[in-house]
């Protein structure tokens, strides 16, 4: 029999916490699911661990039999997939609140028009100790999807995912058809939350129904340090800003790509990165000419944009065509 939800469970070396993501999945009201577990050819005790949890027919297991990496491994898990609605969970995270999964489906059977839903989340640290309380959007908040895109792009996605992680939304099945884009590195679970979001609408639940760990050993963390969230920033803005439903004006858009350019040549400077890298960044996305342009630009319009107040921002940016001072 088909499940309602896919809980999709990507892993790779979490032996440590995987057994905490499993339970918190199992202990949950809502039965009707499957848990799909895939290792990405873990060299720790993972099989052995997952192996005591295959007495539930809901969990499956499947080892690959050669590393395909983080967002490769994402994607197997998504067409393994047999349920209505997906449901992420990643092995070194965990659902805060037994009803997570009832109360995501419900809020997607309520209304179809609903493409995402996310919730708040706990921060929990490398012992599972509550750190904090992410959340960024009102309760009870719901929105067109691409006014959630144009929310993010205007306010710069840098180091700052507003959605959440995978563990923390659920969205259908049938949208996700194409898969997270293997072109992106950091930001690979927002640009798909931009993918999912052209189709409908998003909702957020304020009850924390989910924990996203911070810790050493994760593979977002090793792209900060290699500042690959910078590529996928710039490639993110240059895709989404050109969308036909974006309603964010020149001036907003040249300030963002400016301000990227700009840290990836400051971490050159800073010895953060090699100038040699940083150099080649830059040329990747334009000319030597281009990016004296570019520097110039963010240069003035930090000093600028900095005495706006949030809602004169808003309305630059969200403005009515003919009325907005910078011409959208």
């Amino acid at each position: 029999m088909i499940p309602k939800i896919s809980v999709c469970m990507p892993t790779y070396n979490y032996a440590r916490y995987i057994s905490g993501a499993i339970e918190s999945v199992l202990n949950q009201r809502f039965e009707d699911f499957e848990l799909i577990v895939l290792d990405d050819c873990s060299t720790d005790n993972t099989q052995e661990v997952v192996g005591r949890f295959l007495c539930d027919k809901r969990v499956s297991f499947e080892k690959n039999e050669q590393n395909v990496g983080m967002v490769g491994n994402w994607n197997k898990c998504l067409s393994k997939a047999r349920g209505e609605y997906i449901k992420f969970v990643f092995s070194d995270d965990m659902l805060a609140s037994d009803d997570a999964l009832g109360l995501m489906a419900g809020i997607m059977d309520s209304d179809p028009s609903v493409a995402l839903v996310a919730s708040a989340r706990h921060v929990i640290d490398s012992e599972s100790r509550i750190v904090g309380l992410a959340s960024h959007f009102p309760p009870g908040f719901a929105a067109d999807g691409t006014d959630i895109i144009n929310r993010c792009l205007r306010r710069g996605t840098m180091l700052k995912n507003f959605i959440g992680e995978p563990t923390v939304v659920m969205f259908r099945r049938a949208d996700s058809v194409r898969g997270f884009d293997e072109r992106y590195q950091q930001l690979v679970d927002l640009e798909m939350w931009f993918h999912l979001l052209e189709k409908g609408r998003f909702a957020f639940l304020a009850q924390p129904l989910a924990s996203f760990r911070v810790h050493t050993g994760q593979k977002s963390r090793a792209n900060l340090l290699g500042l690959k969230y910078l590529d996928d920033e710039f490639r993110l803005l240059v895709e989404y800003s050109s969308k036909p439903y974006c309603r964010i004006n020149f001036i907003r858009k040249l300030y963002r790509a400016s301000e990227i350019l700009y840290v990836i040549w400051k971490c050159g400077k800073n010895g953060i990165i090699t100038r040699e890298e940083a150099s080649a960044r830059i040329r990747a996305r334009c000319s030597c000419l281009s990016f004296g342009c570019h520097y110039i630009a963010f240069k003035v319009l930090r000093r600028l944009l900095k005495f706006e107040t949030n809602t004169e921002i808003d309305r630059k940016i969200y403005g009515a065509p003919g009325q907005n001072p910078f011409g959208l």
